[in-house]
């Protein structure tokens, strides 16, 4: 079982507008560095978010196809896991957000990752925290810029 990995940020923006961009599964490869393509597959009738997602990774060593199924827990938290991958065995994760004030929000990542390559223990840790300390920076920027506002 990989061990999970976690790192924070603070956002200058409010919960709603960081999970609305979150949310956009279909714009990632606009902002973020490793992924190539997003199919939304299914969306939640009540709140229009997707429910299961097919991505394309280009991560330099890792290049993956891999399907994720998504959990929202209003504007407060969303988790995903892993349904079906190649390279990835194994992929959960989640964004929890908490208001440090009216205009910022600390966002909080969770990542467990397994890849069906060897790697270290001390590696793969290594990566997770590469992982999410970009895409917390990626997120960021996005928000930060107010790109699709």
């Amino acid at each position: 079982m990989a061990a999970q990995t976690t790192s924070s940020i603070v956002v200058a923006a409010t919960p709603d507008r960081i999970m609305a961009v979150i949310a956009d599964l279909e714009a990632y490869p606009e902002w973020t560095a490793s992924v190539r393509e997003v199919e939304v597959l299914t969306v939640y009738e009540d709140s229009g978010r997707p429910g299961e997602a097919k991505f394309v990774l280009d991560a330099g060593p890792i290049k993956d196809r891999y399907t994720l199924s998504y959990e929202w827990d209003g504007d407060d938290e969303v988790r995903w896991s892993l349904v079906e991958g190649g390279l990835i065995k194994e992929l959960d994760g989640s964004y929890a957000l908490a208001a440090v004030d009216d205009s910022s929000t600390e966002v909080t990542y969770q990542l467990t990752v397994d890849v069906a390559i060897p790697m270290l223990g001390l590696m793969k840790r290594k990566a997770e925290k590469v992982i999410i300390d970009t895409a917390l920076k990626e997120l960021k920027k996005r928000v930060e810029d107010g790109v699709d506002e």
